[in-house]
């Protein structure tokens, strides 16, 4: 854990919960502690940083997930690991045939084009080596969030977790994801279904053991689309290639179909892809497990009414679908625009309840943009006019001079 950049043992006791030790609430955490000399408390449902997959690459953009890491201090550290040439696309249709070839730089070109690539894993862990010995708290598990009776209008709440404790914050802040158990406190929203579901595969030691699918991948992400599917694949930094099956089915239309034995989801996908070319089924025929995942997102303007106290970030906030690229990204900027609030806080004295309001407003009105050009591009990519539509729109990108992802 990083020891250089020490809270001071006299800055005001301000106590911070963030629950959720995903990618957003870890850099709230890191920003706090590196810009701000501020501390707060992760707590993390998962016993340890590896406790489950952590899932494929991101690509980080200049004035968000980039932005976010500068105020972090790990600008040098991401460069270390980014993949400038994971911004190579290419694009067919279910024949084979590319339509679309876009290659990426080997380094960083000083635009807002740059996007490289860094593996989700990667980042979660260079986010954690920057906090100080027991900021996250692992294995801990919130089941009550209520306000204090006796904070005589202060606003503190206090969290109870599963293993009986409970502790008393200024300011609680849901990180935890599309399922937030925290969002309640403050939304009646719910998630709903996208009515896209898909079927994610990992092939490991490609270049070895999966040359075909090695070669048709290359540096970056590959997409064969047509028919309301496709095969999104996209190549990561430890030598695996993450493939996302995906097909437009009602919610729960799989439930039939075990996906503990690869053979049950093998037979279903091949069968539904069985007019693409054989070249391209080879990321089915090769899988030797399928993880279903549905697609769902909430409202693209969702807002709630400001709860002194408590807010939210990330997914929990504004959970969207993945087809911008924004999500890590949106909730990477929202942690370091909440660590700046907080400062103002803490160090300058701002009123507690204005200021998150405040940052919840600024949050709302960033986002809604990313959230809706999200919500256009997977209806665009799944969907009878695909892959046409999609090459056309990278085209006319690409002629505009805009980013080439």
């Amino acid at each position: 854990m990083d020891t250089s950049n020490t809270i001071a043992s006299d800055s005001p006791q301000f106590k911070i919960a963030v629950i959720g030790g995903g990618i957003g609430g870890l850099t709230l955490a890191s920003v706090l502690q590196h810009a701000y000399k501020i501390k707060c408390t992760v707590y993390e449902l998962d016993d340890t940083e590896n406790s489950r997959n952590q899932g494929g690459s991101l690509d980080l953009h200049v004035n968000s997930g980039q932005l976010a890491l500068e105020k972090a201090g790990l600008t040098d550290q991401f460069q270390k690991n980014a993949r400038y040439q994971g911004q190579d696309l290419i694009i067919t249709n279910k024949t084979g045939k590319v339509l679309y070839q876009d290659s990426g730089s080997d380094g960083p070109t000083g635009g807002d084009d740059d996007r490289p690539e860094i593996d989700r894993t990667i980042l979660r862990h260079m986010l954690i080596e920057s906090l100080e010995e027991g900021t996250i708290q692992w294995g801990k598990k919130v089941i009550k969030l209520e306000e204090d009776s006796k904070d005589n209008g202060n606003h503190r709440h206090a969290l109870t977790f599963q293993d009986g404790r409970t502790e008393t914050f200024d300011l609680v802040v849901g990180a935890d994801g599309a399922w937030s158990k925290l969002r309640k406190f403050v939304s009646d929203a719910v998630p709903f279904y996208t009515g896209i579901f898909f079927a994610e595969v990992c092939l490991t030691n490609v270049d070895i053991d999966h040359p075909a699918a090695s070669k048709l991948v290359g540096h970056g992400t590959y997409i064969a689309l047509q028919d309301n599917k496709g095969l999104l694949c996209q190549r990561n930094g430890d030598g695996s290639i993450r493939i996302y099956v995906t097909i437009r089915v009602e919610e729960n239309g799989l439930s039939h179909i075990d996906f503990t034995n690869p053979e049950g989801p093998r037979n279903y996908f091949l069968d539904r892809f069985s007019d693409w070319d054989d070249t391209l089924k080879v990321f089915i025929k090769e899988a030797s497990s399928f993880i279903p995942r549905g697609f769902y997102m909430l409202p693209i303007d969702h807002t709630w009414k400001s709860h002194p106290g408590v807010t939210l970030i990330g997914d929990a906030a504004h959970l969207m679908s993945p087809f911008a690229g924004e999500g890590a990204n949106m909730a990477m900027l929202d942690g370091a625009n909440l660590a700046e609030a907080i400062s103002e806080i803490v160090h300058n004295g701002k009123d507690l309840a204005t200021t998150i309001e405040k940052f919840e407003k600024d949050m709302h009105e960033i986002v809604v943009v990313p959230a809706a050009e999200s919500a256009k591009n997977m209806d665009m990519f799944i969907s009878d006019d695909a892959p046409e539509g999609v090459v056309n729109f990278f085209e006319t990108i690409q002629a505009a001079g805009g980013p080439p992802q």
